[in-house]
């Protein structure tokens, strides 16, 4: 089984993309993760990725593919995507390499969440330099102001988390992916789930698609 999972940066889809792919038994596919992962290493991949992420624009599409194609190659699992795709253009290019595979997109589940609250979250997150766990100030607070409670590295507001570039990434979120809703939508393979509620009850809708009860 393949999963997509859709929102807004600040919807939730990280944090219920590990719970999720641990009870459905998937890969855990964080475009996200592998490109920090990859900037933090300075690779050709990450130093051209950060030009990107830093500006709030999308990473392209040839970049994104080469580095799905490569993780993916020998994982036998099926997958849960966090943060892929992003566009039209992408999901056509993840369509033609499943196909290639014999493999198809399962269900679609994009995580709703208004704007202004997409903003509000952001503005309040806060990410551990040293083990890269994310917090969030309003709903997710560190219990010593700044040092994350796990390794005790310092927190920090990313660039991308920025007010700014917060607007930024939001216009371009909305103009590249709503495309990428409509398709999804007329394949019949879409679910929508509001992202505003507590994080235990999204579980819980999003596994009912899957027929898969809160606890198993």
């Amino acid at each position: 089984m393949n999963v997509i999972l859709l929102g807004y940066p600040g919807s939730g889809k990280g944090t219920q993309a590990k719970v999720l792919a641990q009870k459905l038994g998937l890969f855990h596919f964080s475009t996200g993760d592998i490109f920090r992962e990859e900037i933090s290493k300075k690779s050709p991949l990450g130093i051209e990725t950060a030009g990107y992420l830093s500006s709030g624009r999308l990473v392209p599409d040839r970049l994104v593919l080469d580095l799905i194609k490569s993780r993916l190659a020998t994982e036998t699992r099926g997958i849960l995507f966090d943060g892929f795709p992003r566009t039209v253009e992408q999901a056509q290019a993840l369509d033609d390499y499943f196909d290639s595979r014999s493999l198809a997109v399962d269900r679609v589940v994009f995580l709703d969440l208004p704007e202004q609250e997409v903003v509000s979250r952001l503005g309040a997150r806060r990410t551990c330099e040293k083990c890269g766990i994310i917090y969030n100030l309003l709903t997710k607070a560190p219990a010593k102001e700044n040092v994350c409670d796990a390794c005790g590295g310092k927190l920090i507001l990313r660039q991308d988390d920025q007010a700014e570039v917060i607007k930024k990434r939001i216009m371009v979120y909305r103009d590249q992916t709503e495309p990428l809703l409509a398709y999804y939508r007329g394949n019949g393979i879409f679910s929508e789930v509001k992202a505003d509620l507590p994080p235990e009850e999204i579980t819980g809708r999003i596994l009912s698609f899957f027929k898969v009860g809160r606890h198993g």
